[in-house]
């Protein structure tokens, strides 16, 4: 069969697998996830201003890839996919190439990229998807190495991505395999008019939170004579709800720094998610906030809590950086603030699986008593290339990918809500201007960009896991127990010891050495 007919098979199937996977990709219609799964809410900026084609494209078509048809796999939002289709007739138009984007829901990437590759079929000649995933990846050498082309490309001005960005998004083993496209950190926003006038500082703990959540819920946000909500977490599950509770629980998992990590001990890879004191009392505020939320929070995605936080419906939320630039033209522009993620008093003894006080020795991080542990939560969007296309489809795939990555393209693409994309470059960080023209204030811009950088540069900030089979790890075992949990149909004990049994049985699976080898190497990336 020619690669073509393959190709038209295999987007014909996926299609066809999509439409019917109705829980993965919510329509279009309601708020889709995005970033790593999100959404834009009605009321947001259908369009903002755009970097230029005219500064890219020729006046008439470019030849340097003519003839090149390049199919990307990737994450049908529609975010994530957005940009690239919007982006891809400017690049054709300069280079002569075509861009076919395939997007299909969260849950279905994964597998069809690693079907895609391990059976040879080679549908995709790159994947836009999950950094977390190149464990999967790069060992059995379905991706290109990328190193010598990324430090010897003037147009993606690689040393103008952030160094963390570089390091966990890009790299394995010491090798640049992607591209990065995209920067995830979750943070709390709250909102700002609100707590002002009642003299509250945004919430520094998630007992403060709580609190916060409590006084709020039920009072009347917008002023549409409705009762609102003190707290609005997605929690759905099979729709990435599983990163909010590692986000709540990493300031008591770990405090000794990024390399300490926080997903297992790092000397014989038994799970920290497991039955102690820290997820239980996890646990037990992920569950507590949807007493403050909406009535269906447990069917909830981010999509939904977002509708709701830039209607003004909700107090506060937990997020990655899309909230910042979906509030510009909603109820909520320039009524928010951002702040980096509650931490906790206590930390975990893992001797004995208690929590104890912070103090200058169990928390050397803590700043005023509070273990911060800002979570890296998927790292963001990235673009592969596939080992096994044609060379000339290799050599257009990365100029494409590397077009969107560049800093005049991305630097705008960041800044709007409808792409899931937020700011992975130090001149997106320093250059304001383009943040003010998509509708942002100085005051706005300034909140939002800074809490960002105070979690990424927070010694204790928290990587995501990132280890062969992670995908298992945390969308089946977690995700599972977890949604269980809140169901009630585990306690916190039950749920506890599901996550720590489905933990070791993979890690016994792939190999415990080989796991513990790769989660340390994984501590290790560049600040």
């Amino acid at each position: 069969m020619s690669r073509n007919r393959m190709v038209a098979a295999a987007i014909s199937t996926i299609l066809v697998l999509t439409a019917c996977n109705t829980t993965a990709s919510p329509s279009p219609s309601s708020p889709a996830p995005s970033s790593p799964a999100a959404s834009v809410p009605a009321s947001a900026p259908a369009s903002a201003p755009a970097a230029s084609a005219s500064a890219v494209a020729a006046a008439s078509p470019g030849t340097k890839f003519a003839g090149a048809n390049v199919n990307i796999l990737t994450f049908n939002g529609p975010q994530v996919a957005e940009p690239l289709q919007r982006r891809a007739p400017d690049w054709e138009q300069a280079t002569g190439g075509h861009v076919n984007v395939v997007a299909v829901g969260f849950q279905t990437i994964y597998d069809k990229a690693l079907l895609d590759a391990s059976t040879g079929t080679n549908s995709f000649d790159a994947y836009v998807f999950n950094p977390q995933w190149l464990g999967d990846f790069t060992g059995p050498g379905y991706l290109l190495d990328l190193t010598d082309r990324v430090t010897n490309d003037p147009q993606l001005d690689w040393q103008d991505i952030g160094p963390f960005f570089r390091d966990f998004n890009a790299s394995y083993n010491g090798k640049v395999y992607t591209i990065p496209l995209d920067g995830d950190f979750h943070m709390v926003y709250y909102r700002k008019d609100i707590l002002d006038k009642d003299g509250l500082k945004a919430p520094a703990t998630w007992d403060d939170y709580l609190t916060i959540a409590q006084k709020y819920n039920g009072q009347d946000l917008n002023g549409d004579g409705q009762p609102d909500y003190g707290s609005c977490i997605a929690k759905k599950k099979g729709a990435q709800s599983f990163w909010w509770i590692i986000s709540i629980a990493g300031g008591l998992l770990q405090a000794k720094g990024t390399n300490e990590g926080a997903f297992f001990n790092a000397t014989d890879m038994s799970p920290l998610f497991g039955q102690n004191e820290a997820i239980t009392k996890a646990l037990e505020t992920y569950a507590k906030t949807a007493e403050f939320g909406p009535p269906d929070e447990l069917n909830q995605d981010v999509g939904g809590s977002r509708g709701l936080f830039t209607t003004g419906r909700c107090a506060l939320t937990m997020d990655w950086g899309d909230i910042g630039t979906l509030t510009p033209g909603t109820y909520a522009e320039d009524k928010t603030g951002a702040t980096i993620t509650p931490g906790w008093k206590q930390i975990l003894d893992r001797a004995s699986g208690k929590l104890v006080a912070c103090d200058a020795t169990t928390c050397p991080n803590a700043v005023d008593g509070v273990n911060y542990a800002p979570f890296a939560s998927f790292g963001g969007w990235s673009g592969a290339i596939n080992a096994k296309s044609p060379a000339a489809n290799q050599d257009a795939a990365y100029d494409f990918l590397s077009y969107m990555s560049s800093p005049a393209i991305s630097g705008i693409d960041v800044t709007l809500g409808k792409t899931g994309y937020n700011p992975y470059r130090t001149s997106q960080f320093t250059n304001t201007a383009p943040w003010l023209a998509a509708g942002l204030s100085q005051a706005a811009t300034d909140n939002y960009l800074g809490a960002i950088k105070a979690s990424l540069t927070n010694a204790n900030m928290v990587l995501d896991l990132r280890i062969p089979l992670t995908k298992r790890y945390e969308q089946d075992v977690l995700d599972t127990a977890v949604s269980q949990y809140l169901a009630k149909e585990l306690d916190a004990a039950g749920a506890e010891q599901a996550i720590a049994d489905g933990w070791n049985a993979i890690t016994d699976e792939v190999g415990r050495d080989k796991q513990l080898a790769a989660y340390v190497a994984s501590l290790g990336v560049q600040r």
